[in-house]
């Protein structure tokens, strides 16, 4: 079978709202196996935010190829709890998949409550690719939770000249902007001859659009 994921970047921000920035990058290859290293700009920058290095990689000059997928899935469920059926189905992990880290890692974004990283894949253009992301940009667009519902069809679009991301796709219902594609996320929809659809996948709300998970299929 085709990989359909190219790397993982580690993002950070300061918080709801907060740009994400490129702070480190996760490959995987077969003479190396898989290894993290920091991207230096994206670090210099977070840390005038007030980023920490994440804790385990405390070398910003290091290139680390041991325990990295041991580190990292301690942010992943645990297959035993009561409640992993439904965070793979949530996240449309394949069945034999679930112990595979690095996967998980790209199909989940490895969140949590409890800090502000997430895991983002940059993936391969394949026709058969399927992915759940979200809607980012909604704090400040702020719509009406009425507005959109769950099997609602997004129409996407290049934004090519958009300043603060290159591979920018802003998302529409009808002639609404609701916001955009999460960065490396995008990164697909330009590299791709097939034709995406995006589908409100699942919405938290709160009077306005709180959060919105999006499936994004390629025909």
């Amino acid at each position: 079978m085709k990989k359909s994921i190219k790397n993982i970047y580690l993002t950070w921000r300061t918080g709801r709202g907060g740009s994400r920035i490129p702070i480190g990058i996760i490959k995987k290859n077969s003479s190396e196996g898989v290894v993290f290293k920091y991207l230096k700009k994206g670090v210099e920058k977070a840390k005038k935010s007030g980023f920490l290095l994440f804790e385990g990689f405390p070398d910003v000059n290091k290139v680390y190829n041991s325990n990295v997928l041991d580190i990292f899935g301690h942010r992943l469920i645990k297959n035993e709890r009561n409640d992993s059926k439904f965070f793979y189905d949530f996240w449309m992990i394949e069945p034999g998949k679930r112990d595979d880290t690095f996967y998980l890692l790209a199909k989940t974004q490895g969140l949590v409550p409890t800090d502000n990283f997430e895991f983002l894949a940059d993936f391969y253009p394949r026709k058969d690719l399927c992915f759940i992301t979200e809607i980012s940009g909604l704090s400040t667009t702020k719509i009406e939770s009425t507005l959109v519902n769950e099997g609602d069809v997004l129409r996407s679009v290049l934004e090519k000249d958009n300043s603060y991301d290159k591979y920018a796709v802003a998302l529409y219902k009808d002639d609404i902007k609701l916001g955009y594609v999460k960065l490396i996320n995008s990164r697909v929809f330009y590299h791709t001859k097939y034709k995406p659809k995006v589908i409100v996948h699942s919405i938290e709300k709160n009077g306005v659009l709180k959060k919105v998970f999006i499936k994004v299929t390629f025909e």
